[in-house]
């Protein structure tokens, strides 16, 4: 008999090694890159789960990732006492996965820019057609239909090609964009037995991979707040952790503001991800006034105030809302309002894609 014999699709398979970087990795974000701690983990997982046998032991494992590069030993004292550290490949290869895991596979459009709704002498392509003007570059020049036109204009028998007969194609002009992203690590991020910092982390990753990729002509900030604000480099997230803060968000929108005044392009924007209300302001005298019971009408003012001001510097606030408390949700929707911005209300699974998507449409709203 002839036909098709169908049987049970079981995927890509991956090899031992591969299995067990996915899962590394995963476990070296939850201990904010603690590699010794993280193996101990997966020793853990190993003996509940039999990841492993005889054949691939961890011990294995953790041979081929100093051979392939993803751990050095390191040493902390002249005693000689040190471990296992993450090298610059692991950093990037978590920048990857997290951008696999929260943003899809993408695939790379032209080098650097995001398109907007306004056509002209730009970069990417449309349907629209317009007379061919002085300057304009000769490789936009649409050659069908300015050939027709030229049939039309001349006839065959006198077949010949004018200025006027040509037309371009229009483009749409790119923009480029400077992103600001603000991450809470107060105390209440790993507090209920939730981890909040985490899913932040992995959504940095991703948005910082995907700007790296996909617009690299675009910059991001990274700013962490708690009693005080500062900015961190990217090779620095992967060991954040969360620490006894109050939250400080007064601080984080002036360093924000501070470090998009310095940017050239026109286009800037801040993505705040905060799970809790602003319970701190550092005073002039360098005291800090901090009340964690309730919404103090003193800070809220204060961060209110700061929303206005960027919004008359054209500097739109995305707020990521990462809890479910009626009456926070109030005083985000006042900030957001003060700002003319946005907030999103979201769990810590629907986090990255809420960013990306909004990401991807402001975009499409400015001009360079």
């Amino acid at each position: 008999m002839k036909g098709l014999r169908f049987s049970k699709y079981t995927g890509k398979g991956k090899t031992p090694f591969e299995r067990l970087l996915d899962i590394f990795k995963e476990l070296l974000l939850y201990t904010s890159g603690d590699v010794d701690e993280a193996i101990d983990w997966l020793r853990e997982l190993d003996k509940e789960h039999q990841l492993t046998n005889s054949a691939y032991t961890i011990d294995d494992f953790l041979e081929d990732l100093k051979k392939q590069g993803y751990l050095r030993e390191e040493i902390d004292d002249p005693n000689g006492a040190g471990g296992l550290a993450m090298t610059a490949k692991t950093e990037r290869s978590l920048r990857q996965s997290a951008l696999e895991q929260i943003f899809g596979k993408l695939k790379k459009s032209q080098m650097g820019n995001h398109q907007t709704k306004y056509s002209g002498a730009g970069d990417e392509p449309t349907s629209d057609l317009r007379s061919y003007s002085f300057g304009d570059n000769l490789s936009n020049i649409a050659m069908n239909e300015s050939i027709k036109n030229a049939f039309i204009n001349q006839g065959i028998d006198e077949f010949g090609m004018t200025e006027q007969d040509l037309v371009v194609q229009e483009h749409y002009y790119k923009a480029q964009m400077s992103t600001v992203l603000m991450i809470d690590i107060s105390h209440s991020m790993i507090l209920y037995g939730e981890d909040r910092i985490t899913p932040a982390k992995k959504v940095a990753l991703a948005l910082a991979e995907l700007i790296k990729t996909r617009y690299p002509k675009d910059t991001l900030d990274i700013i962490v707040f708690g009693n005080d604000a500062w900015q961190i480099e990217l090779e620095e997230l992967p060991y954040l952790k969360v620490g006894p803060y109050h939250t400080n968000t007064v601080a984080g929108l002036e360093l924000a503001m501070d470090l998009l005044r310095r940017k050239k392009n026109a286009n800037k924007q801040i993505f705040m991800i905060t799970d809790g209300k602003p319970s701190c302001l550092k005073e002039p005298d360098g005291t800090y006034y901090k009340n964690s019971f309730g919404l103090d009408d003193y800070i809220v003012s204060k961060c209110l105030n700061k929303a206005a001001a960027c919004r008359r510097l054209n500097i739109p606030i995305t707020t990521f809302m990462i809890a479910q408390d009626p009456y926070l949700q109030q005083f985000i929707q006042k900030f957001a309002e003060a700002n003319k911005g946005k907030a999103f209300y979201t769990g810590l699974k629907g986090l990255g894609d809420f960013i990306f998507q909004d990401y991807e449409k402001s975009r499409s709203k400015r001009r360079k």
